[in-house]
């Protein structure tokens, strides 16, 4: 006996929403991190680890500058877990309500640097070095959107050079962006973290550590809004357990 076409709409049916269930269950176990962009190496290498603990997690990673993060965060953008480079923009997170109770941490710390082409160009001993005339370009994050501008602007104001530097400054969208200017020679000098010299250490040549007014403190916390808020909290648990600091170690992040 053939099966009536009622049978067989129930069976495609059956069939249709099981598909809509796996594909639901796959999506769900998707945790999406957006984090500050120097964080970007040392988060991808934790990837695998992670998701080998937690078999059927899926790591998407977003990064850019802290503050992009959070306006994207801000306007719905689904993330589950964010990373920023400064205490102020998840400051602002939280007073904006975006953020789960509870959740948020100091995870890592870092330090600003003053770099230079490895190559070439003039060397600077001192932030007052910028002032002279062959240092004619300088790259730092913008500080209006960036964590590591803001810091940069500051130092700068603290020894009473920002209105030295500011006519010579080439803004850069996040820190990675100021590191390739540095990298390609379209700069003599820039201000980016250490970490982030780290890795182009080829092509930059760290000049000297720049003191900041505030610790660099990166704070991590779940979002609010997350659709996969289990596995958000399993991430932060992660990166800062042993396991998970020693591979940020490794790019030469420090204890907050």
């Amino acid at each position: 006996m053939r099966p009536s076409s009622n049978f067989k709409t129930l069976r495609l049916c059956a069939v249709a929403l099981l598909a809509a269930g796996a594909l639901l269950s796959a999506r769900a176990a998707e945790l999406t991190v957006s984090a500050a962009a120097s964080l970007s190496n040392a988060f991808k290498e934790l990837a695998p680890a992670f998701e080998a603990q937690h078999p059927g997690s899926k790591l998407l990673f977003n990064f850019a500058a802290s503050d992009a993060l959070l306006a994207q965060i801000a306007r719905g953008a689904p993330v589950d877990v964010l990373a920023t480079a400064d205490q102020e923009t998840m400051d602002r997170a939280e007073q904006q309500k975006l953020l789960q109770p509870g959740s948020r941490h100091n995870f890592v710390a870092n330090s600003l640097v003053l770099v230079s082409p490895l190559q070439a160009g003039p060397v600077a001993q001192s932030l007052a070095d910028l002032a002279k005339p062959e240092f004619k370009r300088i790259a730092l994050g913008k500080p209006e959107g960036v964590p590591a501008g803001r810091y940069s602007k500051s130092a700068l104001e603290a020894a009473k050079l920002w209105a030295a530097v500011e006519p010579k400054a080439v803004y850069a969208q996040n820190v990675r962006q100021a590191l390739d200017y540095v990298a390609r020679g379209e700069v003599e000098a820039g201000f980016v973290y250490a970490t982030d010299a780290a890795v182009q250490k080829d092509k930059v040549k760290v000049l000297f550590s720049v003191p900041t007014q505030t610790p660099i403190n990166y704070p991590i916390a779940a979002v609010a809004a997350a659709a996969n808020a289990e596995d958000a909290r399993r991430f932060i648990a992660y990166v800062m357990s042993p396991a998970g600091q020693a591979v940020l170690a490794r790019y030469g992040f420090q204890k907050p």
